[in-house]
């Protein structure tokens, strides 16, 4: 017997899509994230996928919560502020300092 892969939701897609969007040294808010896939009311969604996300082709470390504030890591804030760190990203303890100018709104895309 032959197990098929699981089939992954088509919002889930499009989250990820957006996320490997994101350029080095720029961030998304879960909330532009959301946006970007579809659906501007489902950052908390965008937020759970993040948690759950273990590819290693997805960028998860560069969508961050509203106003800056890094968010959850998957469990790990420390490797957040070091991988943004070292895109070049001012990172204090709990926010992307100058968010304006390295936040990337991306283009929404189409349900």
């Amino acid at each position: 017997m032959t197990t098929r892969p699981a089939r992954i939701p088509v919002f889930t897609t499009r989250v990820l899509t957006a996320v490997r969007r994101i350029p080095p040294g720029r961030v998304a808010t879960y909330g532009d994230v959301a946006a970007m896939a579809g659906q501007p009311r489902a950052s908390r969604a965008v937020g759970n996928i993040m948690r759950d996300c273990r590819r290693s082709d997805v960028p998860c470390h560069r969508v961050i919560a509203a106003g800056g504030r890094l968010g959850g890591f998957g469990g790990s804030p420390v490797l957040k502020q070091q991988l943004l760190r070292a895109e070049g990203l001012q990172v204090g303890r709990t926010t992307v300092r100058q968010f304006a100018e390295v936040r990337w709104r991306g283009r929404a895309s189409r349900p």
